[in-house]
């Protein structure tokens, strides 16, 4: 009986270590990079607007309108690196990758949809290159902002 005993012993011990080597090989670790998604719709907007993510990580900016847009680093507010970014990206599914290596902000625009006015602040284009709606409204200007969080180490 204590053969048994041993070989069960064994089988339940060999039993636990094969799940405890498949649980951790599927284990993400938590800091491990991630790229994140920001949309762009057939309404000129970034989805989401405001997104943080933490360093190391990526955004994919994915065009699914028709038209082409753009992303353009606001340099005078620009802390979290990719400075003088000024990439086109194209309609029907072109994407745009950026990793952020380390913490501060990422604000930008769309060239084709907004411009900077005297404090560097995004502002529809007007007359220049906006589309104007039938009450004279040039609309919002098209921009966003990432905050990357985390340590620089």
């Amino acid at each position: 009986m204590s053969r048994l005993r041993s070989h069960w012993s064994v089988f339940a011990l060999l039993a636990v270590a094969i799940l405890a080597f498949a649980t951790h090989s599927r284990k993400v670790p938590a800091d491990s990079p991630t790229t994140h998604n920001v949309m762009i719709p057939d309404e000129d907007r970034f989805v989401p607007f405001a997104i943080t993510i933490h360093v190391g990580d990526s955004i994919r900016w994915i065009n699914t309108d028709t038209d082409d847009h753009s992303v353009v680093s606001n340099d005078a507010f620009n802390t979290a690196g990719h400075r003088g970014v000024n990439q086109t990206i194209s309609g029907n599914g072109g994407v745009l990758v950026l990793k952020f290596d380390h913490t501060g902000v990422f604000p930008f625009y769309c060239r084709f949809h907004s411009m900077l006015d005297k404090a560097n602040q995004p502002i529809a284009p007007g007359p220049d290159g906006g589309i104007q709606d039938s009450s004279g409204n040039y609309g919002t200007p098209m921009n966003g902002v990432i905050t990357v969080v985390g340590s620089d180490n």
